[in-house]
């Protein structure tokens, strides 16, 4: 599973391993978790950068809407993962 760092302006770097990617609406969104394996909190990141630019800026979904869709695609894309709203 890949592994990536998250360097958030003016806070700590922050590690996350990527479950899954997919492309919708002209966006990547990524599937991100906290621990390798078993059940952890996950995120749903979008890359709001523009098309060519060096680093991609990655913002967490929060609009509801949004992130049923995204979620339920990546539902479609993994077998083994069921999204449960931690709130």
């Amino acid at each position: 599973m890949e592994k990536i760092t998250f360097r958030p302006e003016g806070e700590e770097p922050v590690e996350f391993y990527v479950l899954e990617q997919t492309r919708i609406g002209g966006y990547n969104y990524i599937l991100v978790t906290d621990v390798e394996e078993g059940d952890g909190e996950a995120l749903i990141l979008k890359d709001i950068s523009a098309d060519g630019e060096a680093e991609s800026i990655f913002t967490i979904v929060s609009d509801d809407a949004e992130l049923q869709a995204v979620a339920g695609v990546f539902e479609n894309m993994l077998d083994d993962v069921e999204f449960t709203d931690a709130q």
